[in-house]
């Protein structure tokens, strides 16, 4: 009797914590996956799809969170704060998801710069690809998209574990980023990539805030976005159709037609004639020949690395090498048996998708070598746009336009809590660099209120030195623009690192990235997580003028300003009362001051510094770290 009692007050238990658990399905957006990494000691948000008014249970490391969908097929369950763990299983309902952690996840923003995996040439990448064995940092990349209205869910990504195989993908900056995360809080890391190369900050924030905005480049077409937004979702449906056919036709060449259009005995009598690297007249799928002679038989090297974007190159019908975007040609070597005493021909296939318009060849760096002969390939080419292949659909870049990238990559992942945002762009806004202060910040803010999480910390990298050097530059719109950018460290909780030093003359993506991704991880560790280190260059206080001198003050010296190199301050300029400019001198006076002489008869009425493309500067602190670049009135 008292068994039979015991079994009919527990059968109410068991049916309460085994058959009446939610057992409807459910669907998750790409972004909650296996081996995803959460936000720690943050709640968190698990959301998706299901059969309206069905009953959600989730459960994570303990946590427990329960819901029911709504009428339009939503789901939102919110879980407790949990501290850095795992590996975990997330179940919701009785569908699970595998290999989550608990750690700080950042989100990765902004063009190319940002953009540029480790295995495009970046400093230092080989060790980090042969050493990467890191199952706690794993990188999630958000497939380009744009669209004229929001959308619930990103095209595509998934999460990937920073391994052998994966990190020559990942955005150098996030990666030295995220390994100094991991390394010192010792957590795991998840990395949200969503960037873009050549991107403006208007297309990564939402129109409705920029049509409010008056008077600015974007006013005007973003309020026509919002206006007619179910007309561009049928351009843009166009347009993509477009792209698609575009990219088919640009993979790899059909076999035959490239076999017989390289070899030797192929007539390209009706082909024109081009003159290069000088001449530059090629579009769409550009197909290039060069013939050459060798007096010898034997191996040979082919020096010839500069082709934009993408390239097939062939020697006497066999293919040697395939040239990816962004990456350059290494020195090829040519095996003996391909190569005869003779004529012999390259042929170049060449793809620009980014315009339609490959450019091939530079010039002092177009040249063959065998047996330690020269053999140059600079000069008469015969090429072809249309003959091998048809003309290419022309694709618009409508990603560009006010909103459009947010509403695909940005808006999708505001649900997902994160520790804070990197940010490495501003390329592309350097031609309106006057409205950049109030458009980054409006980016910020934007973000910041759609994520609903507070003013969560935002880090940036300022432009780096690029182009040719000139001693006076004042109207430099990268200086401009730097200026603009500092101007936005106004904002709460925000970091700049500047990469004065870091920046490539002749290259707009330079390959020193592990220095911008430290220097972004000791601006989290005082932002973000509020360490009292040095975090940044000498920051400008005041100037004064004191006779025929003039004093400035810096912050943030450590023990004290220093100069990398040479005896005397570089980088200074004044401007006079009649606003011309002058190059100043100066020695360092002290441990945060440093005295520089005005010129004699001149009224100082401006002081800048680094202000310039690519300005010629020295001025550092106790960690090596540049002076930043800056403008002030006297």
């Amino acid at each position: 009797m008292k068994n039979q009692l015991l079994i009919l007050l527990l059968f109410p238990l068991v049916f309460a914590c085994g058959f009446d658990k939610p057992d409807s399905e459910v669907q998750f957006p790409k972004l909650i996956s296996q081996g995803m990494v959460l936000q720690r000691d943050a709640p968190i948000k698990i959301w998706g799809r299901g059969i309206p008014d069905e009953k959600i249970r989730a459960s994570l490391a303990g946590a427990i969170g329960s819901a029911k969908v709504l009428p339009d097929s939503t789901w939102t369950v919110l879980l407790p704060p949990l501290v850095a763990g795992g590996p975990y299983e997330l179940q919701v309902n009785l569908q699970l998801v595998k290999d989550v952690y608990i750690g700080d996840v950042w989100l990765a923003g902004g063009q190319s710069n940002m953009e540029w995996p480790l295995k495009q040439g970046v400093i230092g990448a080989e060790e980090e690809i042969a050493n990467a064995d890191f199952p706690m940092i794993r990188f999630f990349k958000v497939d380009k998209d744009y669209s004229a209205e929001e959308k619930k869910d990103v095209s595509g990504g998934e999460w990937k574990v920073a391994n052998t195989d994966n990190l020559p993908n990942f955005s150098a900056v996030a990666w030295f980023f995220a390994k100094q995360n991991h390394l010192e809080k010792k957590v795991p890391v998840g990395i949200i990539e969503s960037n873009w190369g050549g991107t403006p900050a208007e297309g990564w924030t939402e129109a409705k805030i920029l049509s409010e905005l008056e008077d600015r480049s974007y006013t005007k077409e973003s309020k026509e976005l919002i206006e007619n937004s179910q007309k561009w979702t049928e351009i843009l449906a166009e347009n993509e159709k477009r792209r698609v056919l575009r990219d088919s036709m640009v993979r790899q060449p059909d076999a035959a037609i490239a076999g017989e259009v390289s070899s030797t005995n192929y007539n390209d009598g009706n082909w024109r004639s081009i003159n290069l690297p000088s001449a530059n007249p090629l579009e769409h799928i550009a197909w290039v020949r060069k013939k050459f002679n060798l007096t010898a038989t034997g191996e040979a090297f082919l020096t010839f690395p500069s082709i934009e974007q993408m390239a097939y190159i062939y020697v006497n019908g066999v293919q040697i090498h395939y040239k990816n975007w962004g990456e350059p040609v290494p020195e090829l070597k040519i095996p003996a048996e391909i190569l005869k005493k003779g004529q012999n021909v390259l042929t170049i296939r060449a793809i620009n998708t980014w315009n339609n318009k490959p450019v091939i060849g530079a010039k002092d760096r177009m040249f063959l070598t065998q047996n330690g002969k020269v053999v140059k390939l600079e000069g008469a080419w015969t090429y072809s746009n249309s003959i091998v292949e048809p003309l290419l659909p022309v694709v618009e870049y409508h990603n560009w336009k006010p909103g459009f990238m947010f509403n695909a990559m940005i808006a999708p992942l505001t649900k997902f809590a994160i520790k804070g945002v990197i940010w490495y762009q501003g390329e592309s806004n350097a031609g309106r660099h006057a409205e950049y202060r109030e458009l980054f910040g409006t980016m910020i803010t934007n973000w910041r209120t759609r994520w609903e999480i507070g003013d969560f910390p935002f880090l940036f990298v300022q432009l780096a030195n690029y182009m040719e050097r000139k001693e006076l530059q004042p109207e430099s719109n990268w200086a401009h623009l730097r200026e603009a950018q500092r101007a936005t460290l106004e904002l709460p909780f925000t970091g700049m690192v500047t990469t004065i030093d870091l920046g490539d003359e002749k290259d707009i993506h330079p390959r020193n990235k592990k220095d911008v991704g430290e220097r972004l991880w000791l601006q989290a560790r005082k932002v973000a997580f509020g360490e009292k280190v040095l975090a940044s260059g000498p920051v400008f206080q005041d100037a004064k003028i004191e006779g025929k001198d003039l004093v400035l003050t810096f912050s943030e010296v450590g023990k004290g300003l220093k100069l990398s190199g040479g005896e005397e301050v570089k980088g200074f300029i004044l401007e006079d009362a009649k606003g011309k400019f002058h190059l100043l001198k100066g020695i360092i006076l002290g441990k945060d001051q440093l005295k520089l002489s005005i010129p004699e008869g001149v009224e100082a009425a401006g002081i800048r510094y680094a202000w310039a493309d690519n300005p010629e500067v020295n001025l550092v602190n106790e960690l090596n770290l540049p002076a930043g670049p800056f403008k002030a009135d006297l």
